[in-house]
């Protein structure tokens, strides 16, 4: 057996010896004792676990492990735009997390946050310690410096949760009412849009010309007066939900990504209803395009619908 050292979501924990992880790369064992609040080793087939041999240990005995590979263990993309004065970005089809390297600010699912170490680059790629990722990501990390297994738990679902140390719990907020042509507008509107290319992380459309999934529902609602949030696990806190069989044009549709979170209910992607069963979204290639609501893959991860209008 060897010792598996944990960091546990909001805790700037010391490295700890408690937990006892198995052989196994994927699964993780405790000891018989009561596990304390900072040793609690991430488990389950929602974890990522991995080994990574680009680790190292600084002066100060902190062990740093690269970011990227981190974030992808547990199926986020990640976008480095540091080197022209931007932000790492991570998340699933919007940006979720962001930070710079030598700097301890970050944001983390739209709250801004101080991270226990900044983060380093190195090698041409930025390096965070396991305390700053879980930090980061608000989940449990687990890491064995000497076999280099890494183990990432898939981040909870935070709505209505604990954030950064304070509770939120989102009220329902329905914005203005659209007339029936003003909706058909709406989803005219969206339509001028079509084959605008991807880009996970897209700044202003403006600036870019490009759209990920929550940019670009934003950008449509802003043409009728409606602020959305940027990321769309914010803008499912908006509105009222509605049922298939009340769905109108205009309103929002989230998807689930199945054991991306320890719950299903995160939003993982967005898109706008446009009418005859369906919706306008940006996806991968073609970038902005329409797809059926009732058949094929989207029908089997609809999360729910929202009215913000």
């Amino acid at each position: 057996m060897t010792t598996i050292r944990t960091a546990k979501t909001m805790a700037a924990a010391a490295l700890v010896t408690a937990a006892l992880v198995s052989n196994s790369a994927c699964s993780y064992s405790k000891s018989g004792q009561v596990p304390k609040a900072n040793s609690v080793t991430p488990a389950g087939s929602l974890s990522g676990s991995y080994y990574e041999k680009a680790s190292f240990t600084d002066s100060q005995g902190k062990y740093w492990i690269p970011l990227k590979p981190a974030a992808a263990s547990i199926g986020y993309r990640m976008t480095d735009d540091t080197s022209s004065g931007g932000y790492a970005k991570i998340g699933y089809t919007d940006v979720m997390y962001m930070l710079h390297p030598d700097s301890t600010q970050a944001f983390s699912l739209g709250q801004q946050i101080k991270l226990p170490d900044a983060p380093v680059r190195r090698n041409g790629q930025i390096y965070i310690t396991p305390t700053t990722l879980s930090k980061l990501l608000q989940t449990e990390v687990g890491w064995n410096p000497r076999t280099g297994e890494i183990n990432v738990a898939s981040p909870s679902d935070r709505r209505g949760g604990t954030v950064t140390g304070t509770t939120e719990t989102p009220k329902p907020l329905r914005i203005q009412s659209l007339s029936a042509a003003e909706s058909s507008e709406l989803a005219a509107y969206a339509k001028k849009f079509l084959g605008v290319p991807y880009e996970f992380g897209a700044g202003p459309y403006e600036e870019t010309k490009k759209f990920d999934c929550s940019s670009f529902t934003r950008h449509v609602f802003k043409k009728f007066g409606v602020d959305l949030p940027r990321l769309a696990k914010d803008q499912d806190n908006l509105g009222t939900r509605v049922k298939r069989s009340e769905l109108a044009v205009g309103d929002l549709i989230f998807f689930t990504v199945p054991g991306r979170f320890e719950s299903d209910s995160v939003p993982g992607h967005v898109g706008i209803y446009i009418g005859d069963g369906k919706f306008i979204h940006t996806w991968g290639d073609p970038g902005v395009q329409i797809s059926e609501l009732d058949s094929g893959y989207w029908s089997n991860v609809i999360l729910h619908m929202q009215r913000v209008l």
